[in-house]
């Protein structure tokens, strides 16, 4: 397999595992939630309002820049053999990984941005208004009786009533 082939097969993977990021929902715990007792109440939502989540950077920046060093790598030393060659191929890994860096990062910026919902839900009868931010798979809307699950400080809304 050609060398370019090679690092344009790390390019695509790095895309494919920085858009597996996206989706968390209602319904999405953690390992650390699982079989935890949640304390559950009653609510009904008051207000919602669509709101952006920003896109993650963590790995996107890293592979981009790797890459991008590794083509500016093979790209400057594709100029012969000796201290210029070896100069080109440092400078191209320099400027391919500077430019990697800013599109793997813009690339998994825009691959996990998502849209979501604040909810402002009454508790009960009482005066207690609190947030609850997640996506809206469930269709709910102002007025809804809702029921609320808390685990380890994440409240969820999760299911009408």
């Amino acid at each position: 397999m050609k060398l370019t082939t090679k690092i344009w097969t790390v390019v695509a993977g790095c895309l494919l595992l920085t858009a597996c990021g996206i989706g968390e929902t209602n319904t999405t715990y953690s390992r650390a939630q699982i079989g935890k007792q949640g304390k559950t109440s009653l609510g009904k939502i008051i207000a919602m309002t669509q709101i952006e989540i920003e896109g993650t950077n963590s790995t996107g920046a890293l592979a981009g820049g790797v890459v991008g060093g590794a083509m500016g790598g093979v790209g400057g030393s594709a100029f012969g053999r000796g201290k210029g060659s070896d100069l080109m191929a440092i400078g191209g890994a320099a400027v391919g990984a500077l430019a990697g860096a800013a599109i793997g990062s813009a690339a998994e910026q825009a691959a996990t941005h998502d849209t979501a919902y604040e909810f402002l839900v009454q508790k009960g009868n009482t005066d207690t208004v609190i947030s609850v931010v997640q996506t809206n798979e469930l269709g709910l809307k102002e007025g809804d009786k809702v029921i609320l699950v808390e685990i380890d400080g994440t409240t969820r809304i999760r299911q009408k009533y």
